[in-house]
């Protein structure tokens, strides 16, 4: 009687033991999908902010361009229609077509400044 008492208690035992197992099991793999739920929505948010960032920046270059197009555009047709620029004045052409040229500018700028680069310099 002993022997059955004991046997039963062990299985009993045994499978409380497995239970418990299991269920600790099945909790800690929620959290993993939880922590990897989390992580993904992180990195989802970290890629809207980057996107984000990036169109404001291409939005600022633009602008930027326009700007430099513009500047470019009215001193170079008050020079050409002038026929002439001075030294001084050529500089400002040259820095304000670096930066237009180095965002990508081109176009009427590029043909503007090429006709002004060949006005005869005027004397301060």
């Amino acid at each position: 009687m002993i022997e059955f008492i004991i046997k039963y208690w062990l299985e009993v035992g045994f499978g409380l033991l497995c239970a418990a197992v299991g269920a600790g099991f099945k909790l800690v793999s929620k959290k993993l999908a939880e922590r990897q739920e989390e992580e993904e929505a992180r990195r989802a948010q970290r890629q809207k902010e980057e996107e984000a960032r990036w169109a404001e920046q291409e939005a600022l270059k633009e602008g930027v361009l326009a700007l430099l197009h513009d500047r470019l555009y009215q001193g170079c047709r008050y020079h050409i229609h002038n026929s002439e620029i001075t030294d001084e004045e050529m500089k400002n052409m040259e820095y304000l077509y670096s930066g237009y040229h180095a965002l990508g500018g081109n176009g009427t700028g590029t043909e503007l400044y090429e006709r002004v680069k060949k006005l005869p310099l005027k004397e301060d």
